[in-house]
C-alpha cells in the first residue's frame, strides 16, 4: 500500500493522494510511504522517483541489512531496523529512507508502528510548517530508537527473575532462561551498535546538511543509542555474572556431595576390611570358634567408625 501526505505551496496537508495523481512540484514537501508494497507498487520507485537501481535492491534485499547511508545526486539513501520482541525473540525489520530537500519516502515490507504514529500525528497536526522532510526523518528515526528501550527493560526483568529465583526452578531450566536472553540481547547489540554508528556517521557528515542544521535532535538519538549500547553490555555482564555463580554453585554443590561420600567410604572402608577378614573360609582360624568373636568384632567395628567420625567432625570435615 502506497500513502501520500504532502504540503501544498499554500501550506495546507494534503491527504489521500494517489501516487499516479501527485506532481512533485505541486508540493513544498511530499511524504511516500510504502507499507507492504506489490510488485506493481514496487515500480514506482525506479519509475515515478527514478531512485539508483542499487538503493531499490537494498530495499528488496531478503534479510535486514547492517544500516548504513549512501549519497545520492539528490537525496540520501538509510537503512535502519525496527526491533520487535515475539515469544524471547528479537525480530528485526528493516526501515529504509529515501531523504531529499522536498521529499523523503520510506519503505517496509512489513507494518511499522512508528511511521503510523508520525503519520497519524502529522495529520492532526495544526501548524504544518513545523514539518519537514527531515523533520519527518529525526521523528520516525526517533521513534524507531524510544521503542528499543522497552524490550531492554523486559530483558532486564527476565534477568531480575532469573537471579532470585523466586519460582524456585531447576538449575538447566534456568541456565537455558539465561542463555535465550543472553541471546537476545546479543542480537539487540547487533542492532544498536550499527544504528549508532549510524548517527555518528550522520552528525559527522558534511553532506548532509539539513541534518547538520538538526543537529541537536539528532544528537540526542545518539545519546539514546549511546545508553542503549551501555545497557546491553552491561547486561551481557550480567548474565555472565549469573551464569559462573550457578556454574559455580552446582560446582559447589557437587563438591559437598563428593565430600560426604568419600567421608561415608573413609569410615566403612576399615569395617569392611574387619568384616572381610571374618569372612574368609580358612579352616584354621582361632577367632571362628570363639564364643564371644561375633560381639567383640561388632564392639570393635563400632568404636572404629565413631572414632572416624569425631575424627572427621573435629577436622571441619563436615562444614559444608
Amino acid at each position: 500500500m502506497i500513502s501520500l501526505i504532502g504540503i501544498n505551496n499554500k501550506n495546507q496537508i494534503v491527504k489521500h493522494v494517489t501516487i499516479d495523481q501527485f506532481k512533485l512540484e505541486d508540493y513544498k514537501w511530499l511524504w511516500v510511504d510504502f507499507s507492504e508494497p506489490t510488485d506493481d507498487e514496487i515500480k514506482h520507485l525506479s519509475q515515478t522517483f527514478h531512485f539508483h537501481p542499487l538503493a531499490i535492491e537494498d530495499c528488496l534485499y531478503n534479510s535486514p541489512q547492517r544500516p548504513k547511508l549512501d549519497y545520492y545526486d539528490d537525496y540520501t539513501f538509510f537503512i535502519t531496523h525496527i526491533v520487535r520482541e515475539a515469544e524471547k525473540e528479537i525480530i528485526k525489520e528493516e526501515l529504509d529512507f529515501f531523504v531529499g530537500d522536498n521529499f523523503i519516502v520510506t519503505f517496509h515490507l512489513m507494518p511499522s508502528i512508528e511511521v503510523s504514529q508520525v503519520a497519524g500525528r502529522l495529520g492532526t497536526q495544526k501548524d504544518s510548517g513545523n514539518f519537514t522532510s527531515h523533520h519527518v526523518f529525526y521523528e520516525v528515526l526517533d521513534k524507531i530508537v524510544d521503542n528499543y528501550f522497552p524490550i531492554i527493560y523486559k530483558i532486564e526483568d527476565i534477568l531480575d527473575s532469573i537471579e532470585d529465583n523466586t519460582h524456585n526452578k531447576s538449575m538447566n531450566n534456568l541456565l537455558k532462561e539465561l542463555f535465550d536472553t543472553r541471546y537476545m540481547l546479543l542480537n539487540l547489540l547487533h542492532t544498536v551498535n550499527p544504528m549508532r554508528d549510524l548517527l555518528y556517521r550522520m552528525l559527522n557528515s558534511q553532506h548532509l546538511k539539513n541534518i547538520i542544521k538538526r543537529k541537536e535532535y539528532f544528537s540526542d538519538i545518539y545519546d539514546h543509542l549511546l545508553k542503549l549500547s551501555e545497557m546491553l553490555m552491561s547486561n551481557r555482564e550480567i548474565t555472565a555474572d549469573i551464569r559462573d555463580n550457578y556454574l559455580s554453585l552446582n560446582s559447589h554443590q557437587t563438591n559437598n556431595v563428593m565430600k560426604v561420600l568419600t567421608v561415608m567410604t573413609s569410615i566403612f572402608a576399615p569395617l569392611t576390611f574387619i568384616a572381610g577378614i571374618f569372612g574368609m573360609n580358612f579352616q584354621h582360624m582361632p577367632e571362628l570358634t570363639w564364643k564371644y568373636g561375633y560381639h567383640v568384632a561388632l564392639i570393635l567395628m563400632g568404636i572404629i567408625g565413631l572414632s572416624m567420625f569425631l575424627w572427621f567432625k573435629k577436622k571441619g570435615w563436615f562444614k559444608f
